[in-house]
C-alpha cells in the first residue's frame, strides 16, 4: 500500500475542509439517545429521509422510557419510511431497555458499552461518540469512506473494521473529527459511486485512481 507523508495527509484534510466548509453531521438530534436512534434508522436509508421521520418519532417518544414502552406496531408505523422497520423497531425498544437497565438511563460514552446496545455496531458507535459526546475514537467507515479509501489508496481492505485500522494509522488523532464528516460530504458531492468527478476533485493529486486514469 502507498505510504503517505504526514504533510500530504494534512494537506489532503485541509483541501477537503476548504472544499466543504459546512461539513457537519447531517442527522438532526438533541440528545445522545436521539442520536443513537437517528443513526440506527439511517442504516440503508438516507439522512434526509431519517430527518423527515424523526420529528414525529421524537414528539411521540420524549424520553428513553417512552421508547421502551411504545407499542411496537405503532413504532413500526412511524419509522416505516426508513426501511427495515421491523428489525429497527425491535432494536430501538431493546436498546432503550438496555440503556435504562444497564446504564441508569444514560447513553454510555465509550465504544465498548455503546456496542453492547442492540442495533449499535462499531460504525454507529463511532458516530455517536463523535456527534453526541464530541469524543472521536476512530472513523465511521460507511460506503463513502470505504470507496474513497480504496480509490485513493488509503486502504486496500474491503472490511470496514480493517479499513478503519488503516485510516487511524494514517490520520493524526486531531483530524478524526474532520475526516468523519469530510469523507461523507466528499463521497456525496464529488467522489460519487457511479462516476467519480475526478477532474473537479480538490485532492486528486493524492489519489491513486486518478493517477491511473
Amino acid at each position: 500500500m502507498k505510504k503517505f507523508k504526514k504533510e500530504d495527509i494534512i494537506n489532503l484534510v485541509e483541501n477537503l475542509k476548504s472544499s466543504y466548509p459546512d461539513a457537519t453531521c447531517s442527522l438532526d438530534f438533541e440528545t445522545p439517545f436521539q442520536m443513537v436512534i437517528a443513526v440506527m434508522l439511517s442504516a440503508q436509508c438516507t439522512d434526509e429521509r431519517v430527518n423527515k421521520t424523526t420529528p414525529a418519532l421524537f414528539e411521540r417518544c420524549k424520553t428513553i422510557q417512552d421508547f421502551a414502552d411504545i407499542d411496537i406496531k405503532e413504532l413500526e408505523d412511524i419509522i416505516h419510511p426508513c426501511g427495515f422497520y421491523k428489525i429497527k423497531a425491535k432494536n430501538i425498544k431493546l436498546c432503550a431497555k438496555q440503556v435504562l437497565e444497564n446504564f441508569d438511563g444514560k447513553v454510555p460514552d465509550n465504544m465498548d458499552d455503546l456496542q453492547s446496545l442492540a442495533g449499535v455496531g462499531r460504525k454507529s458507535a463511532n458516530v455517536v461518540m463523535l456527534e453526541a459526546f464530541n469524543k472521536p475514537q476512530g472513523i465511521a467507515v460507511d460506503t463513502h469512506a470505504k470507496r474513497i479509501s480504496n480509490l485513493m489508496g488509503l486502504s486496500k481492505e474491503s472490511d470496514p473494521s480493517k479499513i478503519e485500522q488503516d485510516l487511524v494509522k494514517i490520520f493524526p488523532k486531531e483530524y478524526l473529527k474532520d475526516i468523519n464528516h469530510l469523507f461523507v460530504w466528499h463521497g456525496r458531492n464529488t467522489c460519487v459511486a457511479r462516476k467519480p468527478k475526478c477532474n473537479d476533485c480538490s485532492v486528486n493529486k493524492y489519489c491513486e485512481y486518478y493517477k491511473k486514469k
